[in-house]
């Protein structure tokens, strides 16, 4: 049984601070890590391969600081690593990205399952999955909470708010998890000393049969700008004699701000 497992790096978003002056986020020098989600998906696997037998391989795009948080997933338990080196690449939207990772697993070549999470943090879009499942013409299954292997297929309970679905879908499938699936392994030290010794494959788009020019033609949703809401306050102060009088004073201007 052998699972694919998508991954992503991504600022670790407790660092980001937001500019006062431009109102946008400050990136430089925060250090990158797995997105949460796609971590609970790896442990998933990883879950899975204990008890089922095979290897668990994980793939991600990125850059030089992508190499260094993949060796986290590596200690976790992962068997080995494919990443998509390119820097142009950066800030693609999902219809470009998918068709990099089909590239990609296509050039992999033979597994049973891609897992991954139902979202990445940054971007909160949950396209990747769906959009491979269709490219790649796999059945999809998606916000799962439970996810078991055997042999020719999957088994999952979905979680869709305000009832569980369960259902079985055939190998080769995409799974998408969510939050509630697990908690994530700490990695041991000498895991963490192991990781280093695994296999970690470098591609760049050349290498999928890709130019820069092409996967960029494919990437139609182009952010201008992010920036942080303009937060102002008004500074309303508040003087009484009395507790009573400043309560009095205070819910007067609540009411005439229209909160109450």
């Amino acid at each position: 049984m052998r699972q694919l497992v998508l991954l992503k790096d991504i600022p670790d978003l407790k660092e980001i601070t937001i500019d006062r002056e431009t109102r946008h986020p400050k990136t430089e020098g925060i250090k990158t890590k797995i997105s949460d989600l796609d971590k609970r998906a790896l442990e998933a696997a990883i879950q899975a391969k204990e008890k089922v037998g095979g290897e668990v391989i994980v793939l991600s795009m990125g850059d030089d600081k992508t190499k260094t948080a993949l060796l986290e997933a590596l200690a976790m338990g992962a068997d080995g690593a494919y990443i998509i080196n390119e820097a142009g690449v950066k800030g693609i939207d999902t219809n470009a990205t998918s068709h990099v990772l089909e590239a990609a697993i296509r050039e992999i070549g033979e597994y049973d399952v891609i897992i991954s999470g139902e979202m990445t943090l940054d971007s909160l879009s949950s396209q990747i999955g769906p959009r491979l499942a269709e490219l790649l013409d796999h059945p999809q299954v998606t916000y799962v909470k439970e996810y078991e292997l055997s042999e020719g297929s999957v088994k999952a309970v979905r979680d869709l708010d305000n009832l569980e679905e369960v259902v079985e879908a055939p190998l080769p499938a995409i799974v998408t998890v969510v939050r509630e699936i697990n908690e994530p392994r700490i990695p041991s030290l000498m895991n963490i000393m192991k990781a280093k010794r695994k296999p970690q494959t470098v591609w760049s788009l050349a290498d999928l049969g890709l130019s820069l020019e092409e996967v960029q033609a494919m990437s139609y949703v182009k952010i201008k700008d992010v920036t942080a809401p303009e937060m102002t306050r008004k500074q309303v102060k508040i003087e009484a004699d009395t507790i009573e009088e400043a309560a009095s004073k205070l819910a007067a201007a609540i009411k005439e701000e229209g909160v109450i």
